[in-house]
C-alpha cells in the first residue's frame, strides 16, 4: 500500500475527511493549514489523514479516515503508522490527536497505536459544531486530547 501526499492541484478526499468530522468548514480550514496523505485502490481514494504542525516541536493529526466499504482491513492502521513515522521524520517530538468523548473505537485505534489520554476539551463539540453528534448512543460533548511521544 502507497501512501504519498496529496499534490497541491489534486483534488482533496473531503467526502471521505467528512466521514471523520462532520464539519465541511472545519475539514476545509485544517486541509488549507495542513498536508493531506492518502492512499489509493483502483484509482479511488480509500484512506487520507490530515498533519497540522500546532507548536515548534508538536504536530496534529487532525483527521484520520477509511472510506466505510474499506474499513476493518487494516488500512487505519497504516494510515496512522504513516504519519507517526513522517512526523518523526520531520523532527517533531510529539503527535497529537483528538476524539470525542462517544467515539469508543476511535479511542480505542489511538491507545493501541500508543497514544495516552492528556487531557479533555470540555464541551468542544457543543461549542465548536452547530449539530449534534451522536455516536454509541452517546453524545459527543467532550474532546479528549491523546498524544504519542516520538
Amino acid at each position: 500500500m502507497i501512501i504519498r501526499k496529496l499534490g497541491a492541484n489534486e483534488v482533496k478526499p473531503l467526502e471521505l475527511l467528512l466521514l471523520a468530522d462532520p464539519s465541511r468548514e472545519h475539514v476545509l480550514d485544517y486541509l488549507q493549514r495542513g498536508d493531506c496523505y492518502i492512499t489509493e485502490e483502483a484509482d479511488q481514494v480509500v484512506g487520507a489523514y490530515v498533519l497540522l504542525p500546532t507548536r515548534p516541536q508538536a504536530v496534529e493529526l487532525v483527521n484520520i479516515a477509511v472510506s466505510e466499504a474499506m474499513q476493518g482491513k487494516g488500512i487505519g492502521k497504516k494510515l496512522i503508522s504513516d504519519a507517526i513515522e513522517r512526523a518523526e521524520k520531520a523532527g517533531y517530538k510529539t503527535i497529537e490527536v483528538g476524539t470525542g468523548n462517544s467515539s469508543i473505537m476511535q479511542l480505542a485505534f489511538y491507545q493501541k497505536a500508543g497514544f495516552r489520554i492528556t487531557g479533555i476539551d470540555r464541551d468542544f463539540f457543543l461549542k465548536n459544531y452547530k449539530e449534534e453528534i451522536f455516536e454509541n448512543g452517546i453524545q459527543c460533548v467532550d474532546m479528549l486530547r491523546l498524544s504519542k511521544e516520538l
